[in-house]
């Protein structure tokens, strides 16, 4: 399983922010800076879903879930799962889903994506269950890299 995190990085942006923003949410991820002028981005990435652990966990304090999980689903594609979250709400410490890369987070979106291969089902009933009375369901305990 391989996570990649970008976020865009625009010349009016502080790095030390958009790399504080990230690490609220991926703190166990390592980040650098690619690109140049005002085509820069930030990106990190591991091998294994331990760096979602802390997304894990704010998904379950903040109860967005069945949020979380609807997300997960619409970015499905072959063998991986794409997600966007709002650099403004990580800033803040706080987890906020975006429909697209770019238009709802105005200094554009943290893009997530997770290559799952076969093991979706299992990915999302461990990152984002289904709930029931706002008890989760089904959940995937562990995940295995």
């Amino acid at each position: 399983m391989k996570v990649v995190v970008r976020a865009p990085l625009f010349p009016t942006e502080d790095v030390d922010k958009v790399m504080s923003a990230l690490k609220k949410i991926f703190p166990d991820i390592g980040f650098r800076v690619e690109g140049e002028g005002k085509f820069r981005e930030v990106v990190g990435e591991c091998m294994c879903s331990h760096c979602l652990e802390n997304l894990r966990g704010m998904l379950r304090r903040q109860r967005i879930l069945d949020s979380a999980r609807s997300y997960l689903y619409r970015g499905r594609e072959a063998g991986l799962v794409r997600f966007y979250l709002n650099k403004q709400a990580a800033y803040m410490g706080k987890v906020s889903f975006c429909s697209m890369e770019f238009g709802e987070s105005p200094l554009g979106a943290i893009t997530v994506t997770v290559e799952v291969g076969d093991r979706f089902d299992e990915f999302v009933n461990w990152l984002a269950p289904a709930t029931v009375n706002g008890k989760p369901v089904g959940e995937v305990e562990e995940l295995e890299c």
